[in-house]
């Protein structure tokens, strides 16, 4: 089992045709990724032929062609596709998302970053309208080890298991995918650091709660907002497997942006401090470095395993 993205999804690439989308596009058909199409429709019908290695899980290995549509519609009616992963410039991100949340496409993966703000707001709220999921933008994207590789996330990282992740940071998100790689992942979803994101840590929650195959969920935060603390407050009230956390920021100054435009410091709410204690309370163990929150991890894996009759 995995959360939003499976073997079976069928994958569109918005932007395929650029130097981002084509490098992104071979890694995730050596992934073993359900690539259908890309989409430009300054090029459609033409196919582009990519020279795929061979990915972790041994799939890849063989040339592949991939058609190009002139639109998402296009691609969804030759296809079937129920995924997009969004490649394209931030001065065209808007029209892309909306595109493709006017076609039906089910989940839309907007790896984009300096996306406006008051355009995230608008393609998100017509996403959420249309029955669209966003994950993004200014994201990693996700991956279901094994199966499918939506955005740029390595796959040579990690394997299938069953811990879930779900993570503002990409370079974090990476990390505690190699640390625990012996252990390995349902699904490792990097939602964006972006002050305004179309899925949120709790959403995530929600989704491995209800995975049978995830036992136990790694949440990865960062100092700024309080999605953190709302998160810790879903935790208490409606997630019974175990959750490990790691805030990024314990040394940053007070007041100061560092590093994604959401990282914003405002009195005591959104310091690390105040994330740590509110997840704490809500019985999340919080490690203080990335190593250490692997050996929590694992600390509370073995807890689960012995408490299981």
């Amino acid at each position: 089992m995995a959360i939003y993205l499976t073997k079976e999804s069928k994958v569109l690439v918005q932007g395929m045709t650029g130097g981002e989308g084509m490098k992104h596009t071979r890694r995730m058909l050596a992934a073993g990724t359900n690539v259908v199409g890309g989409v430009n429709p300054r090029k459609a019908g033409q196919t582009v032929d990519f020279d795929v290695p061979q990915g972790l899980e041994g799939l890849g290995g063989t040339p592949m062609t991939v058609p190009v549509f002139g639109s998402v519609r296009e691609g969804i009616e030759a296809t079937g596709a129920d995924v997009t992963v969004v490649f394209v410039p931030p001065a065209f991100a808007k029209a892309a998302v909306l595109e493709a949340t006017d076609a039906g496409i089910g989940l839309a993966v907007v790896i984009t970053e300096g996306i406006p703000v008051h355009d995230s707001v608008a393609f998100t709220t017509h996403a959420r309208a249309k029955g669209t999921r966003v994950v993004g933008p200014n994201c990693p994207g996700l991956i279901t080890p094994g199966q499918s590789n939506a955005g740029i996330i390595p796959d040579d990282i990690t394997r299938p298991g069953r811990i879930g992740l779900v993570s503002k940071s990409g370079t974090l998100t990476y990390q505690l995918m190699y640390e625990l790689r012996d252990i390995g992942f349902s699904t490792c979803v990097g939602i964006g650091g972006d002050p305004v994101v179309g899925t949120s840590h709790i959403d995530c929650l929600a989704a491995f709660q209800d995975d049978p195959d995830t036992e136990l969920v790694v949440l990865i935060g960062e100092i700024g907002g309080d999605a953190e603390e709302r998160a810790a407050a879903y935790i208490k009230e409606h997630v019974t497997k175990p959750v490990v956390g790691y805030i990024a920021g314990f040394t940053a100054p007070e007041g100061k942006t560092m590093g994604h435009a959401g990282a914003i410091v405002s009195g005591s709410s959104g310091t690390a401090r105040a994330k740590r204690e509110a997840l704490e309370a809500a019985g999340v163990s919080v490690g203080s470095t990335p190593t250490e929150t692997a050996k929590l991890v694992l600390a509370r894996l073995d807890d689960q395993r012995q408490a299981t009759p």
